[in-house]
Protein backbone atom coordinates (compact mmCIF):
# COMPACT_ATOMS: atom_id res chain seq x y z
CA UNK A 1 0.00 0.00 0.00
CA UNK A 2 1.01 3.34 -1.14
CA UNK A 3 2.13 5.93 2.86
CA UNK A 4 -0.85 7.78 3.73
CA UNK A 5 1.88 10.58 4.10
CA UNK A 6 0.75 12.47 0.38
CA UNK A 7 2.70 15.26 -1.13
CA UNK A 8 1.52 18.45 -2.27
CA UNK A 9 2.26 17.30 -6.20
CA UNK A 10 0.72 14.51 -5.17
CA UNK A 11 -2.94 15.83 -4.23
CA UNK A 12 -2.62 18.26 -7.14
CA UNK A 13 -2.64 15.29 -9.57
CA UNK A 14 -5.30 13.41 -8.09
CA UNK A 15 -7.11 16.39 -8.21
CA UNK A 16 -6.41 17.61 -11.71
CA UNK A 17 -7.26 13.23 -12.42
CA UNK A 18 -10.66 14.27 -10.94
CA UNK A 19 -11.43 16.42 -13.18
CA UNK A 20 -10.71 14.97 -16.01
CA UNK A 21 -13.02 11.62 -14.73
CA UNK A 22 -15.74 14.48 -13.42
CA UNK A 23 -16.16 16.21 -17.33
CA UNK A 24 -16.07 12.52 -18.43
CA UNK A 25 -18.84 11.39 -16.06
CA UNK A 26 -20.79 15.01 -16.70
CA UNK A 27 -20.73 14.45 -20.71
CA UNK A 28 -20.94 10.40 -20.45
CA UNK A 29 -22.52 9.53 -17.50
CA UNK A 30 -19.99 7.26 -16.88
CA UNK A 31 -16.28 7.23 -16.45
CA UNK A 32 -15.49 6.81 -12.77
CA UNK A 33 -14.66 3.59 -13.48
CA UNK A 34 -10.69 4.58 -14.50
CA UNK A 35 -10.04 5.87 -10.74
CA UNK A 36 -10.20 2.22 -9.05
CA UNK A 37 -7.23 0.92 -11.87
CA UNK A 38 -5.89 3.83 -11.30
CA UNK A 39 -5.20 3.48 -7.66
CA UNK A 40 -4.57 -0.34 -8.10
CA UNK A 41 -1.37 0.50 -10.60
CA UNK A 42 0.13 2.93 -8.23
CA UNK A 43 0.10 0.60 -5.59
CA UNK A 44 -2.57 0.75 -3.73
CA UNK A 45 -3.89 -2.46 -1.56
CA UNK A 46 -7.24 -3.54 -3.85
CA UNK A 47 -9.73 -2.97 -0.79
CA UNK A 48 -8.92 0.76 -0.20
CA UNK A 49 -8.63 1.35 -4.30
CA UNK A 50 -12.10 -0.38 -4.39
CA UNK A 51 -13.19 1.72 -1.36
CA UNK A 52 -11.88 4.82 -2.28
CA UNK A 53 -13.41 4.53 -5.63
CA UNK A 54 -16.36 3.94 -5.13
CA UNK A 55 -16.38 6.75 -2.00
CA UNK A 56 -15.26 8.94 -5.09
CA UNK A 57 -18.30 7.57 -7.31
CA UNK A 58 -20.31 8.70 -4.73
CA UNK A 59 -19.73 12.00 -4.73
CA UNK A 60 -19.43 12.51 -8.13
CA UNK A 61 -23.03 11.04 -8.67
CA UNK A 62 -24.43 13.57 -6.13
CA UNK A 63 -23.19 16.38 -8.55
CA UNK A 64 -24.36 14.73 -11.51
CA UNK A 65 -27.92 13.97 -10.26
CA UNK A 66 -28.45 17.73 -9.33
CA UNK A 67 -27.93 18.17 -12.81
CA UNK A 68 -29.86 15.40 -14.51
CA UNK A 69 -32.90 16.31 -11.94
CA UNK A 70 -32.73 19.73 -13.55
CA UNK A 71 -33.09 18.56 -16.92
CA UNK A 72 -36.01 16.11 -16.05
CA UNK A 73 -33.55 12.45 -17.28
CA UNK A 74 -34.37 11.04 -14.11
CA UNK A 75 -36.69 7.81 -13.54
CA UNK A 76 -37.31 7.80 -9.91
CA UNK A 77 -39.57 4.98 -9.58
CA UNK A 78 -37.38 2.71 -11.87
CA UNK A 79 -34.68 4.24 -10.14
CA UNK A 80 -35.97 2.43 -6.39
CA UNK A 81 -36.45 -0.17 -7.72
CA UNK A 82 -32.27 -0.29 -9.72
CA UNK A 83 -31.46 0.77 -6.37
CA UNK A 84 -32.60 -2.67 -4.55
CA UNK A 85 -30.93 -4.61 -6.70
CA UNK A 86 -27.53 -2.67 -7.41
CA UNK A 87 -27.15 -2.38 -3.61
CA UNK A 88 -27.77 -6.15 -3.03
CA UNK A 89 -25.25 -6.39 -5.83
CA UNK A 90 -22.84 -4.15 -3.70
CA UNK A 91 -22.32 -5.79 -0.68
CA UNK A 92 -22.53 -9.19 -1.95
CA UNK A 93 -19.81 -8.12 -4.06
CA UNK A 94 -17.72 -6.29 -1.30
CA UNK A 95 -18.13 -9.80 0.65
CA UNK A 96 -16.63 -11.60 -2.55
CA UNK A 97 -13.63 -9.02 -2.79
CA UNK A 98 -13.08 -9.77 0.89
CA UNK A 99 -13.11 -13.49 0.43
CA UNK A 100 -10.74 -13.57 -2.67
CA UNK A 101 -8.11 -11.18 -0.37
CA UNK A 102 -8.13 -13.53 2.38
CA UNK A 103 -6.63 -16.08 -0.25
CA UNK A 104 -4.70 -13.74 -1.68
CA UNK A 105 -6.38 -13.57 -5.22
CA UNK A 106 -7.92 -10.41 -4.77
CA UNK A 107 -5.30 -8.27 -7.28
CA UNK A 108 -5.52 -10.71 -9.77
CA UNK A 109 -9.43 -11.67 -10.21
CA UNK A 110 -9.81 -7.52 -10.00
CA UNK A 111 -7.15 -6.62 -12.98
CA UNK A 112 -8.94 -9.63 -14.94
CA UNK A 113 -12.72 -8.38 -14.43
CA UNK A 114 -11.75 -4.99 -15.14
CA UNK A 115 -9.33 -6.42 -18.97
CA UNK A 116 -12.87 -8.42 -20.07
CA UNK A 117 -15.81 -5.76 -18.54
CA UNK A 118 -13.61 -2.53 -20.20
CA UNK A 119 -12.47 -4.59 -23.60
CA UNK A 120 -15.99 -5.85 -23.87
CA UNK A 121 -18.07 -2.54 -23.25
CA UNK A 122 -15.55 -0.84 -25.04
CA UNK A 123 -15.97 -3.09 -28.23
CA UNK A 124 -19.52 -2.91 -28.37
CA UNK A 125 -19.48 1.29 -27.97
CA UNK A 126 -16.68 1.00 -30.82
CA UNK A 127 -19.21 -1.08 -32.94
CA UNK A 128 -22.27 0.79 -32.25
CA UNK A 129 -20.27 4.48 -32.77
CA UNK A 130 -18.91 2.63 -36.41
CA UNK A 131 -22.48 2.70 -37.54
CA UNK A 132 -22.97 -1.38 -36.85
CA UNK A 133 -24.82 -0.75 -33.72
CA UNK A 134 -29.23 -0.62 -33.95
CA UNK A 135 -30.50 2.88 -33.20
CA UNK A 136 -34.00 4.76 -33.49
CA UNK A 137 -34.00 7.48 -35.90
CA UNK A 138 -33.18 10.22 -33.31
CA UNK A 139 -29.94 8.39 -32.70
CA UNK A 140 -31.46 7.03 -29.28
CA UNK A 141 -30.68 3.07 -28.76
CA UNK A 142 -33.94 2.03 -27.39
CA UNK A 143 -35.97 -1.23 -27.89
CA UNK A 144 -35.38 -4.52 -25.86
CA UNK A 145 -35.01 -7.93 -26.66
CA UNK A 146 -37.61 -10.46 -26.48
CA UNK A 147 -35.73 -12.60 -24.43
CA UNK A 148 -35.94 -10.62 -21.84
CA UNK A 149 -39.33 -10.57 -20.26
CA UNK A 150 -41.83 -7.63 -19.31
CA UNK A 151 -43.59 -10.10 -16.99
CA UNK A 152 -47.08 -9.22 -15.39
CA UNK A 153 -46.05 -10.30 -11.77
CA UNK A 154 -46.05 -7.48 -9.30
CA UNK A 155 -45.16 -5.55 -8.63
CA UNK A 156 -44.49 -3.61 -11.81
CA UNK A 157 -42.78 -0.31 -12.58
CA UNK A 158 -44.25 2.22 -14.67
CA UNK A 159 -42.04 3.92 -17.19
CA UNK A 160 -41.89 7.22 -18.65
CA UNK A 161 -42.22 6.16 -21.58
CA UNK A 162 -45.75 4.76 -21.01
CA UNK A 163 -44.86 1.33 -20.46
CA UNK A 164 -44.83 -1.00 -17.57
CA UNK A 165 -41.93 -3.65 -16.69
CA UNK A 166 -41.73 -6.00 -13.50
CA UNK A 167 -39.84 -5.95 -10.70
CA UNK A 168 -39.23 -8.94 -10.76
CA UNK A 169 -37.42 -8.54 -14.44
CA UNK A 170 -35.76 -5.69 -12.86
CA UNK A 171 -33.93 -6.67 -10.30
CA UNK A 172 -31.67 -9.22 -11.45
CA UNK A 173 -30.77 -6.83 -14.18
CA UNK A 174 -29.62 -4.10 -11.82
CA UNK A 175 -28.24 -7.18 -9.26
CA UNK A 176 -25.84 -7.83 -11.88
CA UNK A 177 -24.89 -4.53 -12.42
CA UNK A 178 -24.13 -3.73 -8.89
CA UNK A 179 -22.19 -7.16 -8.52
CA UNK A 180 -18.84 -5.57 -10.56
CA UNK A 181 -19.65 -1.97 -8.67
CA UNK A 182 -18.94 -3.73 -5.37
CA UNK A 183 -16.45 -6.42 -6.85
CA UNK A 184 -14.14 -3.49 -8.60
CA UNK A 185 -15.22 -0.03 -6.95
CA UNK A 186 -16.98 1.16 -9.64
CA UNK A 187 -20.83 3.00 -10.11
CA UNK A 188 -21.19 0.62 -12.36
CA UNK A 189 -22.61 3.58 -15.23
CA UNK A 190 -20.64 2.04 -17.90
CA UNK A 191 -22.54 -1.09 -17.47
CA UNK A 192 -26.17 -0.49 -16.08
CA UNK A 193 -26.91 2.33 -18.66
CA UNK A 194 -26.43 -0.33 -21.29
CA UNK A 195 -28.47 -2.91 -19.85
CA UNK A 196 -31.25 0.14 -18.78
CA UNK A 197 -31.06 1.05 -22.78
CA UNK A 198 -30.53 -2.12 -24.85
CA UNK A 199 -32.38 -4.90 -21.39
CA UNK A 200 -35.02 -2.63 -20.21
CA UNK A 201 -35.68 -0.20 -23.44
CA UNK A 202 -35.50 2.87 -22.03
CA UNK A 203 -34.28 6.33 -23.90
CA UNK A 204 -30.53 6.77 -23.36
CA UNK A 205 -30.96 10.29 -21.38
CA UNK A 206 -33.57 8.55 -19.05
CA UNK A 207 -31.09 5.63 -18.89
CA UNK A 208 -28.36 7.98 -17.96
CA UNK A 209 -30.00 10.07 -15.73
CA UNK A 210 -31.88 6.97 -14.19
CA UNK A 211 -28.38 5.74 -13.53
CA UNK A 212 -26.75 8.57 -11.76
CA UNK A 213 -29.19 8.40 -9.31
CA UNK A 214 -29.17 4.88 -8.77
CA UNK A 215 -25.55 5.24 -8.54
CA UNK A 216 -25.86 8.62 -5.83
CA UNK A 217 -27.74 5.96 -3.47
CA UNK A 218 -26.17 2.80 -3.83
CA UNK A 219 -22.96 4.74 -3.91
CA UNK A 220 -23.42 6.04 -0.93
CA UNK A 221 -24.22 2.85 1.31
CA UNK A 222 -21.63 0.89 -0.59
CA UNK A 223 -19.09 3.65 0.51
CA UNK A 224 -20.17 3.49 4.14
CA UNK A 225 -19.93 -0.29 4.37
CA UNK A 226 -16.16 0.20 2.85
CA UNK A 227 -15.32 2.78 5.23
CA UNK A 228 -16.47 0.52 7.83
CA UNK A 229 -14.26 -1.67 6.82
CA UNK A 230 -11.21 0.41 6.77
CA UNK A 231 -10.94 0.69 2.98
CA UNK A 232 -11.89 4.69 2.33
CA UNK A 233 -8.63 6.43 2.16
CA UNK A 234 -9.88 10.19 2.79
CA UNK A 235 -6.21 11.74 1.68
CA UNK A 236 -7.28 10.18 -1.70
CA UNK A 237 -11.01 10.92 -2.04
CA UNK A 238 -11.47 14.30 -1.14
CA UNK A 239 -8.81 16.27 -4.05
CA UNK A 240 -10.22 13.63 -6.45
CA UNK A 241 -13.90 14.71 -5.61
CA UNK A 242 -12.30 18.87 -5.57
CA UNK A 243 -11.63 17.87 -8.68
CA UNK A 244 -14.87 15.99 -10.56
CA UNK A 245 -17.02 18.73 -8.18
CA UNK A 246 -15.74 21.43 -11.28
CA UNK A 247 -15.71 18.76 -14.19
CA UNK A 248 -18.84 16.71 -13.39
CA UNK A 249 -20.80 20.20 -13.69
CA UNK A 250 -18.90 21.52 -16.97
CA UNK A 251 -19.85 18.02 -18.54
CA UNK A 252 -23.03 18.34 -17.77
CA UNK A 253 -23.27 21.32 -19.48
CA UNK A 254 -22.10 20.65 -22.58
CA UNK A 255 -24.14 17.52 -23.17
CA UNK A 256 -26.72 20.67 -24.22
CA UNK A 257 -24.19 21.72 -26.55
CA UNK A 258 -23.33 18.34 -28.49
CA UNK A 259 -24.70 15.72 -29.78
CA UNK A 260 -22.94 12.68 -27.52
CA UNK A 261 -22.83 10.68 -30.92
CA UNK A 262 -19.71 12.91 -31.43
CA UNK A 263 -17.96 11.21 -28.63
CA UNK A 264 -19.35 7.92 -28.77
CA UNK A 265 -16.45 7.01 -30.79
CA UNK A 266 -13.53 8.27 -28.32
CA UNK A 267 -14.97 6.84 -25.44
CA UNK A 268 -14.90 3.65 -26.66
CA UNK A 269 -11.61 3.72 -27.18
CA UNK A 270 -10.86 5.15 -23.98
CA UNK A 271 -12.56 1.99 -22.39
CA UNK A 272 -10.42 -0.45 -24.53
CA UNK A 273 -7.45 1.67 -23.39
CA UNK A 274 -8.69 1.38 -19.59
CA UNK A 275 -8.67 -2.61 -20.69
CA UNK A 276 -4.79 -2.38 -22.46
CA UNK A 277 -3.73 -0.24 -19.08
CA UNK A 278 -5.17 -2.62 -16.38
CA UNK A 279 -3.67 -5.73 -18.51
CA UNK A 280 -0.12 -4.24 -18.91
CA UNK A 281 0.01 -4.06 -15.40
CA UNK A 282 -1.21 -7.49 -14.64
CA UNK A 283 1.68 -8.51 -17.26
CA UNK A 284 4.29 -6.06 -15.43
CA UNK A 285 3.15 -7.73 -12.20
CA UNK A 286 3.83 -11.37 -13.27
CA UNK A 287 7.31 -10.21 -14.71
CA UNK A 288 8.26 -8.07 -12.45
CA UNK A 289 8.45 -5.47 -14.50
CA UNK A 290 7.64 -1.87 -12.94
CA UNK A 291 8.21 0.09 -16.27
CA UNK A 292 5.27 -1.69 -17.15
CA UNK A 293 3.11 -0.39 -13.87
CA UNK A 294 4.42 3.06 -14.94
CA UNK A 295 2.90 2.49 -18.60
CA UNK A 296 -0.31 1.03 -17.10
CA UNK A 297 -0.83 4.83 -14.87
CA UNK A 298 0.08 6.75 -18.16
CA UNK A 299 -2.16 4.76 -20.03
CA UNK A 300 -5.77 5.39 -18.08
CA UNK A 301 -4.40 9.09 -17.89
CA UNK A 302 -3.72 9.69 -21.19
CA UNK A 303 -7.19 8.13 -21.99
CA UNK A 304 -9.06 10.51 -19.87
CA UNK A 305 -7.54 13.25 -20.93
CA UNK A 306 -7.85 13.20 -24.33
CA UNK A 307 -11.78 12.01 -23.53
CA UNK A 308 -12.19 15.39 -21.41
CA UNK A 309 -9.91 17.11 -23.76
CA UNK A 310 -12.63 16.25 -26.78
CA UNK A 311 -15.52 17.10 -25.27
CA UNK A 312 -14.15 20.70 -24.22
CA UNK A 313 -13.07 21.28 -27.52
CA UNK A 314 -16.97 20.10 -28.94
CA UNK A 315 -18.78 22.05 -26.50
CA UNK A 316 -16.13 25.32 -27.69
CA UNK A 317 -16.75 24.89 -30.95
CA UNK A 318 -20.49 24.12 -30.76
CA UNK A 319 -20.70 27.43 -28.95
CA UNK A 320 -18.85 29.43 -32.12
CA UNK A 321 -20.86 27.65 -34.21
CA UNK A 322 -24.27 28.97 -32.66
CA UNK A 323 -25.29 32.23 -34.86
CA UNK A 324 -24.95 35.76 -33.29
CA UNK A 325 -28.06 37.54 -32.49
CA UNK A 326 -28.11 40.58 -34.73
CA UNK A 327 -27.69 44.13 -33.25
CA UNK A 328 -30.03 46.89 -33.22
CA UNK A 329 -30.90 48.58 -36.31
CA UNK A 330 -28.82 45.67 -37.97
Amino acid sequence: MVPGGLSMTTLLGFGLFGLLVGVVFGYFGMGSFMVTPTLLVLGYDPTVAVGSGLAFVFGTAVIATLKHREMGQVDYALGLVTIVGTTVGIEVGKRGLLALRSIGLADGVVGGAYVLLLGGVGAMVVREALGDGSSDDDGETSGRPSWVPRLGVRPCVSLRDGGRISAWTLVPITFLTGLPAGLLGIGGGFIRVPALTYLVGVTMPIAVGTSVFAIAVSGGIGSLSWAQAGGVELGVVAPLLLGSAFGARLGSAITGLVEAETGRLYFGVMLLLGAVAVSVRQVGIRLGVPELRVLGVVLIVGSAAAVAATVLYSGVRALRSKPKPHAAGD
